[in-house]
């Protein structure tokens, strides 16, 4: 058996053929432990920290950050047994003739990739604990077909080296046949150190820090390229983290934003900028553009003087069971949703070519703007949740989604969507449909106005819905009692739980 394994960049998952390294969790000479994650990789679907699939010493790092692998393409070769003695070619850089001459029987046992195509530029990376299920990302479910790479069988690969070495050839030297000289093994150009930042980071590097410190970071929202370590060698520690989240002060968010951090503007002489489309802003462009060319759009307007609504609110965050529960508007929008839904249940319904798929079940949407771009996680069967459960489920969501953690089986299945523009202060809009739904409401800002209210001009607070649907399944009638039901259910929560249920 192999001592030297070379590991693939794993298909992750929905036919996706490539993926950008984002971080390498590990360096070359590192021992590492099975699962334990070693690099982070982000394709248009998927933002995923991938496991060590074998316990032992990193050998060589084929790509560096920021390079688009093809799947199937090896990015990292592991030493399974490194007690067992040295091998001809270090695969860290250093001379060969510092090191033993291995047998020509222990050369023919070295394992050799199959070729798996050259690396294209594409998408871009990002991360999610090996222990957690990759994290999909994108506008809605994929619905097109899975387009996937021809594998070539049975043929000889060039080993991929990083981009400072030149890439050789290593044909496979078959293990019947007796010992056949071999390639020497692709080998990682050694790097010279870069000026230290913080103390503990190479400028341009990677930050010295174990796996469960950065996942630890992650979870706490800290930036470890800020920070100054005191661990050995400079390596940020557990301690460093915390030190820097309990030190923060987070501004509070908007229940349904992740807020982007904006990135700076780089212009080149031309004074122009030109930003590739890939990722999920390319993603979800494509759904869009289908779910805008293939069912017919309607958006209709209700403007609805939402008063009782925010004091209802204000008085349910006065009681006892609700005083640590996060209540926001969108809490009764989403309510309003599920009632108007059960009255009208082809609001909730696919479109299927021959047949309309019309489903007894919600499973509601929240769309949140992530770092990565717009996610619509939805919260499962929400119509049989009582208010505080879905306030509690909808908290739940949008915390996920802003952490990066939304698994990929809360981003699939939505049946309707409420998209929350009134946090950026827009009065409305006119959202497209996520393919495969038939309806999405937009939920505007929600302001004090000038209102005719019992016969009398006085100030009200006031909003504004705006309900794009599918024609080919809801009509002008349908979808207007829908809206109007939604709109008198704010105007009076409190009668209209009275009287619907």
């Amino acid at each position: 058996m192999s001592r030297i394994k070379e590991f693939n960049l794993p298909d992750l998952g929905e036919g996706l053929t490539e993926g950008e390294i984002l971080a390498w969790l590990v360096k070359v000479g590192d021992v590492i432990e099975l699962n334990q994650p070693i690099v982070e990789v982000e394709t248009a679907k998927a933002a995923v920290e991938i496991p060590a699939k074998w316990a032992g010493q990193v050998r060589a790092i084929f790509h560096p950050e920021g390079t688009t692998v093809e799947v199937g393409t090896p990015i990292i070769s592991i030493d399974t047994d490194p007690g067992a003695g040295p091998i001809e070619e270090s695969t860290t850089g250093a001379p060969a003739d510092a090191l033993p001459t291995p047998s020509a029987a222990s050369l023919a046992a070295v394992e050799i990739a199959p070729e798996e195509g050259m690396v294209e530029p594409g998408l871009i990376g990002g991360a999610a604990p090996g222990g957690r299920t990759a994290v999909l990302v994108g506008y809605g479910p994929r619905t097109t077909a899975a387009k996937r790479r021809p594998r070539k069988a049975g043929v000889p690969a060039q080993a991929t080296a990083a981009p400072a070495a030149p890439v050789q050839a290593a044909p496979a030297a078959p293990v019947q046949a007796a010992p056949a000289p071999v390639a020497p093994a692709p080998v990682v150009a050694p790097v010279s150190p870069a000026p230290a930042v913080n103390g503990n980071r190479p400028a341009g590097g990677a930050v010295l820090a174990k796996p469960p410190v950065r996942r630890l970071a992650r979870d706490l929202g800290v930036d470890l390229g800020t920070l100054t370590g005191s661990g050995p060698l400079g390596s940020i520690t557990r301690e460093d983290v915390q030190r820097a989240a309990s030190g923060a002060t987070a501004a509070a968010e908007p229940l349904t934003v992740a807020a982007p951090v904006p990135a700076v503007a780089s212009f080149g002489a031309d004074r122009e900028q030109r930003i590739p489309v890939k990722g999920v802003r390319k993603l979800t462009a494509e759904n869009m553009s289908r779910s805008a060319f293939t069912a017919p759009h309607v958006t209709e307007f209700l403007t609805v003087d939402v008063t009782r609504a925010m004091k209802a609110l204000d008085r349910l965050r006065t009681r006892r069971e609700w005083r640590d529960v996060r209540v926001s508007p969108l809490l009764l929008v989403a309510k309003a949703v599920l009632l108007a839904a059960k009255r009208y249940p082809m609001v909730n319904s696919t479109w299927a070519g021959d047949e309309i798929v019309v489903k007894d079940y919600v499973n509601l949407g929240i769309a949140a703007a992530t770092e990565r771009g717009l996610i619509v996680p939805n919260i499962k069967d929400a119509g049989r949740l009582s208010l505080r459960e879905l306030a509690d489920a909808m908290t739940e969501l949008v915390q996920t989604a802003k952490t990066g953690k939304t698994s990929p089986a809360n981003m699939s299945g939505g049946t309707f969507t409420i998209t929350n523009v009134g946090v950026f202060g827009v009065d409305t809009g006119t959202p497209i449909l996520p393919p495969g739904e038939s309806a999405i409401l937009a939920f505007g800002a929600v302001r004090e106005m000038p209102w005719v209210h019992k016969g009398k001009v006085k100030p009200r607070l006031v909003t504004t819905l705006g309900l794009s649907f599918d024609h080919r399944i809801i009509d002008g009638e349908l979808g207007s009692k829908f809206l109007r039901d939604v709109g008198d259910f704010l105007a009076d929560p409190e009668a209209a739980l009275l009287a619907w249920t």
